[in-house]
């Protein structure tokens, strides 16, 4: 097999996962959506964030069993369709006509993020199954990349556009073309690799052990992964959604969009780093450590002042990525490749469980504190408590199946 075989789709992925990565800053529309459309309201305004991420899950299911069916090329092309085509719909949003948001930016830009997103991590698997935690590190790093590179590129346009509260609408349709394009160019040079004649004999002789996904749901460990998922990503999403307000609301608002680009630079690396230690320590291991550092480190959020409150931000968005690239490694270890992108659909339920809840809950103690940031530490206290829920699950974890 040539090098170039094996590069061609791991730079396609990286494409669109840092693509994706736009979709995932909610943050820098946070402030302005949630007073232009919501009067205020920030929990109806991360509402739609809530959305993107849960109906991820059933994206990914979707996408996975088709992309089995027909190809992976084809299915994440039509997922940058219909994430393209929310985003359109979403830039027509006004305070008239909220739903615009949440059906375009929220369920068609989540379904579509999830053609995309368990397909090119299952399809750079296959290519690299030497080294699952590092590829698949390296995946999805370039979704959390991807917040780095936009978030001063939709500043701009948001200004360009007249500003917060009024530039928003007219900067989705923008990322809608840019969306449009990535995933269509990328998704031509995704394919799953070749099977020799070496492994077509093997596969005869030798038993495949991937589980398909009705034997996944009947399977404990399947709930036991999934709920930890939920559990563990608490607190990164809590803070993706609102780190830039709580910068604002510690007294740094004219450096507050460094918050942003600080969790997103850091979930980035957390992605790559935790992915690669991995394939060292085991996924096992190494997600007990990244739920400790999470509970830990959520408790600080409401003691950190000034420029401090960066460093919580980074490290919170570090730990985070490591669940981001972990879990989907997890889910091949356990289950196998073969059917890895509808099984890892299927235990992204728990990040969209996890998503809705945590929103809800940092929304609604956001509109309690107003300017007084301290009334929001119950959120991150939550956060930290379901941390320590997820490491008594994962201990429970055992690497083969119960026998019957």
């Amino acid at each position: 097999m040539k090098p170039s075989q094996r590069t061609a789709p791991i730079v396609a992925s990286i494409a669109i996962q840092l693509c994706l990565g736009i979709a995932y800053i909610w943050s820098v529309f946070q402030t302005g959506i949630a007073n232009s459309i919501f009067n205020g309201d920030n929990a109806a305004a991360s509402l739609t964030f809530s959305l993107l991420l849960a109906t991820l899950t059933i994206g990914s299911v979707i996408g996975g069993k088709l992309a089995a069916k027909f190809s992976t090329r084809v299915i994440v092309i039509i997922g940058g369709v219909i994430l393209s085509g929310g985003f359109f719909l979403a830039s027509f949003v006004t305070a008239g006509n909220p739903w615009l948001l949440w059906l375009g930016y929220g369920v068609m830009g989540g379904v579509g993020m999830g053609f995309t997103y368990s397909t090119t991590i299952a399809c750079s698997q296959k290519w690299f199954p030497e080294k699952k935690g590092f590829v698949t590190g390296l995946i999805v790093s370039a979704l959390g990349f991807g917040g780095v590179v936009f978030t001063p590129i939709i500043e701009r346009f948001i200004a360009m556009f007249g500003g917060a509260q009024v530039g928003e609408p007219k900067t989705f349709m923008v990322l809608s073309g840019i969306f449009l394009v990535v995933c269509t160019v990328g998704g031509m040079f995704l394919k799953n690799p070749p099977q020799t004649d070496a492994q077509s004999a093997s596969a005869v002789s030798v038993k495949d052990d991937s589980l398909s996904p009705g034997q996944v749901l009947k399977d404990p460990r399947f709930y036991i992964i999934t709920f930890s998922l939920m559990l563990a990503c608490m607190g990164g999403l809590m803070m993706i959604g609102f780190a830039k307000p709580i910068a604002v609301a510690k007294g740094l608002a004219e450096t507050a969009t460094i918050g942003v680009l600080v969790i997103s630079m850091c979930n980035s690396l957390g992605r790559l780093f935790w992915g690669a230690i991995s394939d060292k320590l085991g996924r096992k291991r190494t997600i007990l450590i990244l739920l400790t550092g999470s509970a830990v480190l959520s408790v600080l959020v409401s003691m950190a002042n000034g420029y401090f409150i960066y460093v919580i931000i980074g490290l919170i968005g570090f730990f985070y990525g490591g669940f981001l690239s972990n879990f989907p490694s997890l889910t091949a270890d356990l289950f196998g490749a073969k059917h890895m992108a509808t099984n890892y659909g299927m235990v992204l339920l728990g990040f969209g469980l996890g998503a809705v809840a945590s929103s809800y809950i940092a929304g609604y103690f956001k509109n309690v504190a107003a300017q007084d940031i301290t009334l929001m530490s119950p959120a991150f206290f939550i956060a930290a408590g379901c941390a320590v829920v997820g490491i008594f699950l994962m201990l429970l974890l055992k690497k083969k199946p119960v026998k019957e």
